[in-house]
Formats: C-alpha cells, sequence, structure tokens
C-alpha cells in the first residue's frame, strides 16, 4: 500500500475479540481517540512497523489455518485502508476480518462489506467494556452489508438454581 499510515506494534492470537473465531489480533499503534481508561494507552504513540500486505502475507504463512479471523485493534487514524487490507485479507487468504474501531459511528461511505464483524464505539470506563451489559461499544456481525448487533454474546448468563 502506498502512504500507508497504519502501524502495527504486536500480534496475538486470540478466543475472546471475536465470538467463535480463532482470531490473529493486530494492534495498531497511532490511535487518534485518546479514550479515559483505555487497556492499551501504548496504541496512542506514532510506534511499530508499517502494516503492508506483505506483512500480512507473513503473518498468514506463519499461523497458517490456526487461524479463522484477522482483526484489526485500531487503526482510526486511516480506516479506509484498514478496509484496504481486510479486502486483501478476504480475498487472498480466504480468512474472515473484522475491525475494532473507538470512533461513534463509522465514517460516511465506508465499505461495510469488506468486513465480516466490526465493533465501534470509544471505550467509557463508566459503561465498561464488551462483556458488560451496560457498555456503550457494539459488536456487528455483517452479513449482506447489514449490521446485526451481536454485542450480547459478550455477556455472561447468570444461572438461575
Amino acid at each position: 500500500m502506498d502512504n500507508c499510515q497504519l502501524k502495527y506494534t504486536d500480534y496475538d492470537v486470540v478466543f475472546q475479540e471475536i465470538p467463535n473465531e480463532v482470531t490473529l489480533a493486530i494492534n495498531l499503534s497511532r490511535c487518534p481517540n485518546r479514550c479515559e481508561g483505555c487497556h492499551s494507552a501504548y496504541l496512542m504513540d506514532d510506534v511499530g512497523e508499517y502494516l503492508t500486505t506483505a506483512v500480512i502475507d507473513s503473518l498468514c504463512e506463519k499461523y497458517g489455518s490456526a487461524v479463522t479471523c484477522i482483526c484489526f485493534m485500531g487503526g482510526d487514524i486511516a480506516p479506509f485502508q484498514v478496509a484496504d487490507l481486510a479486502q486483501y485479507i478476504s480475498e487472498k487468504k480466504q480468512l474472515k476480518t473484522a475491525w475494532y474501531s473507538g470512533k461513534k459511528e463509522l465514517p460516511k461511505e465506508f465499505p461495510l462489506n469488506r468486513f465480516n464483524f466490526v465493533k465501534i464505539g470509544p471505550y467509557v470506563p463508566k459503561y465498561g467494556p464488551l462483556n458488560s451489559p451496560t457498555t456503550n461499544q457494539r459488536l456487528y456481525k455483517i452479513e449482506q452489508g447489514e449490521m446485526m448487533d451481536i454485542t450480547s454474546m459478550f455477556w455472561k448468563k447468570s444461572m438461575v438454581v
């Protein structure tokens, strides 16, 4: 990608970010949102290496079929570049794609169809993270261009004895 603005700091295979998926979560730096109480404040800094399709290729080669989804954690500095990488992953790697954005809403004319999942919403300490029923954040499953709210999948069900 020419003029890439996205930088990644690290990545990990995770099991809780996207329900029913083994996800390679890639942490993107240069976050412009500055959420109070952010659990990854280091991602606000201009750190890391540029995230290119060559890096994506290398990560996919490293993890192979061990992952079913790639999730971009951040990237609000260049959302359309995140969408371009998601399209590349979907078309070339046949993996599901997800994006965690800290914005309250997606940019106008955002190509939602390039993703299988999108989380939107800044972290607000008094509302809690996705696993809190009071959260302001929402995770959507994208099907045929429609956003289906699946946030409640993170909430633990209390058992009645």
